[in-house]
């Protein structure tokens, strides 16, 4: 991709591990490792690279029309709101979380379009990074718009009514593919439903959501934490288990119960604090 690298700016440094764990942790499947200490992915309808470089980012686009400076720092969550909600944190008193921003030091939650966010961790159930990756490539390419390079856009949920259920199992989805195609059927016969749940508070959203084929609790919280912005989603998911039962003797407690102690405990970015633990917990395995 040709073009000048442009920086973010030195108001927004960010650690290495950071950046690379917030890109390749699990929250996004857009972006993969090009080069060292560099990045390429798909945001909306642009291919942007990102490169690393003593504390810096930079960036390319492939159209700064629709991705500049301005939407980068949005979606990397590169402003000072960021400094506070890590401030808020229960860490001073908490070794288990300290311990896990030390590691990830600077590591955010993105800040992604709800409408892919869904697609994607609809496809996310009892699947790994790679897999989701494949299974999100093999769609776009069949019906999202091709941005060059073997990259190609979300196709949105107007172009997916048109999948079939078995053309979906065919890409490889099994039975996601039934869920993936009622949630098209739903949100075209809802127009503006999905963006509505950005106007109600994290618990009607999540209630909201889950009226959705195939989206249950960690779902939502995660389509609400990645896509919409909503910092008290904490999703439990297999690594955010192990953790509470192993560093916070959780063993026994129901999932409800453990949800009401990340509420309590970390407060209003719950989601940050569930992001830092699910890459302590990941990495030690």
């Amino acid at each position: 991709m040709a073009g000048k690298w442009r920086s973010l700016g030195k108001n927004h440094p960010i650690s290495y591990i950071g950046l690379e764990e917030t890109l390749l942790g699990g929250q996004s499947f857009s972006w993969t490792q090009s080069a060292k200490n560099q990045w390429t992915g798909v945001i909306g309808q642009a291919v942007v690279q990102l490169k690393w470089n003593d504390g810096l980012v930079y960036w390319i686009s492939s159209n700064i029309n629709l991705v500049g400076k301005k939407e980068l720092l949005e979606y990397l969550w590169l402003d000072s709101s960021y400094d506070e909600a890590v401030s808020s944190l229960p860490w001073r008193s908490d070794s288990v979380l300290k311990s896990a921003m030390d590691q990830f030091a600077g590591l955010r939650i993105l800040r992604q379009p709800m409408d892919e966010t869904l697609f994607v961790f609809l496809l996310s159930s009892a699947k790994s990074i790679p897999q989701i990756k494949v299974l999100r490539e093999k769609t776009y390419q069949l019906l999202g718009e091709n941005l060059g390079n073997g990259l190609y856009a979300f196709p949105g949920w107007k172009r997916l009514k048109d999948l079939s259920e078995k053309t979906a199992r065919d890409l490889g989805m099994g039975y996601r593919a039934k869920y993936v195609t009622g949630v098209a059927e739903f949100l075209n016969s809802k127009t503006g439903w999905l963006e509505s749940l950005t106007e109600l508070n994290y618990s009607e959203a999540k209630k909201k959501l889950q009226e959705l084929p195939g989206v249950g609790p960690k779902v939502a919280d995660c389509v609400l934490l990645f896509g919409g912005k909503k910092n008290q989603a904490f999703p439990i998911d297999t690594w955010i288990l192990q953790s509470l039962e192993s560093q916070y003797g959780m063993n026994g407690w129901k999932i409800n119960q453990m949800q009401d102690f990340a509420r309590i405990h970390f407060g209003a970015h719950a989601g940050l604090a569930q992001q830092f633990l699910f890459s302590f917990q990941r990495k030690k395995a």
